[in-house]
């Protein structure tokens, strides 16, 4: 699971530093230095709008940081409440012109990461009674992954793997480009792990293979992959793979991918899969409302 570690804040950092060269180039902010004296200052908070779950508060911190503003930053909840429409999130105290001039590059950070939280709480509870996990993908955007991967944590998601480096994957291309058959893959796979002191181990790198018809998931089962991901599978040919899984390989996961609406999901939860991966999490997840309301004398 992505937690806000030195890698996290790293990327954060890195991500900031484009939003104020995107706002202010190498000039300021000049409707702010136009209409509020210098020796201005001032109190907001920055309010969630409507219902939601709350993630990338501390994204809010770093970016003060980086901009080297004189204003103070003090959360009053965490990454992970749930809150109300009409709830402040933080308070920021300093120069009104520090505020006015960050004000939206905060708010850009926190509304994208609340809006991947709140999508996937709502996937996380559309199959609270079966025992479906729900993770996220790669279709996150670009530079941003660690930071989305970390916001659907927030939302009680979990997560697939971060990049190409910490989980073997083997997908349809991967089969096509060489006429590569499941079984035969798997083995090239475990016999390239065996080679790798660094990568030997199912329990940093596991084997995942994608299979889209049930003839290759019979193929790819008995080769023992760690985990098998039935794509765009209807919800009878879930249940039939799971009868399969259940009936001699109950150590092989089985994660269901390809579409998922959070209209459908439930349905695909209840066949018996252990994971559903859902790339709308990131990838078509809706800012969530947030404003940086002022805090009047």
């Amino acid at each position: 699971r992505v937690v806000w570690n030195d890698q996290t804040i790293d990327d954060c950092r890195h991500l900031i530093r484009l939003a104020v060269r995107e706002d202010l180039d190498r000039g300021f902010d000049l409707t702010t230095v136009a209409l509020v004296s210098e020796s201005a200052r001032g109190s907001a908070h920055i309010m969630a709008r409507s219902e939601g779950i709350v993630a990338g508060l501390l994204a809010s911190h770093l970016a003060l940081e980086e901009m080297q503003v004189d204003v103070t930053w003090q959360p009053l909840v965490n990454d992970g409440d749930t809150v109300a429409a009409g709830t402040r999130l933080a308070r920021l105290h300093g120069s009104t012109r520090d505020l006015l001039t960050t004000e939206r590059i905060l708010l850009n950070f926190v509304g994208r990461l609340c809006g991947i939280a709140t999508i996937t709480r709502k996937y996380v509870d559309a199959v609270a009674e079966t025992s479906a996990l729900i993770y996220d993908t790669r279709k996150t955007t670009p530079a941003w992954r660690r930071l989305e991967k970390y916001a659907v944590g927030c939302g009680g998601g979990n997560n697939h793997r971060t990049g190409l480096f910490d989980a073997i994957l083997i997908k349809d291309n991967h089969l096509a480009q060489a006429n590569l058959q499941p079984d035969a893959a798997i083995s090239r796979a475990r016999e390239f792990l065996a080679t790798h002191s660094d990568a030997s181990s199912s329990d940093t790198h596991p084997v995942e293979i994608e299979v889209d018809t049930l003839d290759q998931f019979k193929v790819a089962l008995k080769a023992g992959p760690d985990i098998v991901l039935l794509d765009n599978m209807s919800n009878d040919e879930l249940a039939e793979a799971v009868r399969w899984r259940n009936a001699g390989h109950l150590q092989v996961v089985l994660e269901a991918s390809g579409g998922v609406q959070l209209a459908t999901v439930a349905e695909i939860a209840k066949t018996g899969v252990d994971r559903i991966s859902v790339g709308a999490i990131t990838h078509a997840a809706t800012a969530h409302d947030v404003a940086l309301d002022w805090e009047l004398a």
